[in-house]
């Protein structure tokens, strides 16, 4: 059987929508919304209006299209190729709108689907991480309770996008020693949304802890009905997207210093000819090929409702390493200049110290 990497014309035409917003509008824009841990509402606007949520809702609920793995680590691989930052905002009221598509009932369907395709950016969000040593998605101290005709949720979550703001937020819960998830609705007496976090990267993020205290949801909020979720496949979307981030913010650095190396000359000759530069950048732009392949795989297999629970792991745990190392590798090769602020690549090795605590912060 024949193996083909070419990307059909629809998805290409993604590529290249979305490449040319990266470096255009996000790229240019990272440095101040850094500094000032603020993102230009213009940006998320502009990002969502290219329709990547919308277009992974089908047409009976409002949408235009069909939700797709594959195109979902496209896009954010090339959106987090501008900045990683900017590109989970856009994407946060996916992790509602995409758990829901796949899993959720008819009826959860028709009453919130439709919300993500009419306005030009519904803001919501989903919290699974929580504030512990040893966190274990499928092992919650956030648990659910059925109560007469609700579910009580109690619990303490924290690296929660745009928590303030959210309309909708999707609770992922301890249920009988399952991870179930619950749709709460904004305002729900209970929940009790903290300061925003400081964090060491992605600073323009808002995220948020948010505290869980005797909130009483529907029995019909629990994502997928009587029948539930299947987490390990939510979690699989998730793994592969934030894998696809982690090698757009690598390719950036990477791309940035080899450039670098192109102009810096010392002793008469530039650094990328020097052999420790050179197989420092080539191994580098090996690493980030192979993670990108492995992820594209697991998206593949997502596609195509086989088990990718082994390559989603590995795809994402594979990418946390390797953008941590192309990162630092990057200030390496800038030196004394990689370290100070007026180059995007000290940046970049904060955000990417961060994706291996990002576990659900984002989807495919």
């Amino acid at each position: 059987m024949a193996i083909s990497f070419d990307l059909t014309e629809e998805q290409q035409l993604l590529v290249d929508t979305i490449a040319k917003f990266a470096m255009n509008e996000l790229r240019k824009a990272a440095r101040e919304a850094e500094e000032t841990t603020e993102l230009p509402k213009r940006l998320i606007e502009t990002g969502w209006a290219l329709g990547l949520v919308p277009s992974n809702i089908p047409e009976a609920y409002g949408g235009f299209g069909a939700h797709s793995a594959l195109n979902g680590v496209l896009a954010a691989e090339h959106l987090a190729y501008g900045d990683l930052a900017a590109t989970l905002a856009i994407m946060a009221p996916a992790l509602f709108a995409s758990p829901l598509e796949r899993c959720g009932t008819e009826a959860q369907k028709t009453a919130y689907l439709p919300r993500f395709a009419d306005e030009p950016y519904y803001p919501a969000t989903a919290a699974l991480i929580e504030p512990r040593i040893r966190f274990d998605p499928y092992y919650l101290h956030t648990t659910a309770e059925v109560d007469g005709d609700t579910y009580r949720l109690n619990g303490h979550k924290c690296f929660v996008p745009l928590a303030a703001e959210a309309r909708l937020m999707l609770v992922y819960a301890r249920e009988d020693d399952q991870t179930q998830a619950f749709i709460v609705e904004r305002d729900t007496p209970g929940v009790t949304v903290g300061p925003r976090e400081s964090n060491m990267g992605w600073r323009a993020l808002p995220t948020y802890e948010v505290a869980l205290a005797d909130v009483r949801v529907p029995r019909e909020n629990r994502l997928g009905g009587e029948g539930g979720c299947d987490f390990r496949q939510v979690l699989g979307y998730s793994k592969v997207g934030l894998a696809a981030m982690a090698v757009g913010v690598a390719k950036a650095a990477y791309e940035f210093a080899r450039e670098y190396a192109k102009e810096r000359v010392t002793f008469g000759e530039p650094i990328a000819q020097k052999q420790a530069i050179a197989f420092m950048l080539a191994e580098m732009a090996l690493e980030i090929d192979a993670v990108r392949l492995m992820t594209w795989e697991a998206a593949w297999k997502l596609d195509k409702g086989q088990d990718a629970t082994r390559e989603c792991y590995l795809a994402k745990m594979t990418a946390d390493d390797m953008a941590l190392k192309v990162t630092d590798n990057a200030v390496q090769v800038l030196g004394g200049h990689g370290y100070i602020r007026d180059n995007p690549v000290e940046m970049w090795l904060r955000n990417a110290r961060g994706f291996v605590t990002m576990e659900g912060m984002a989807t495919a």
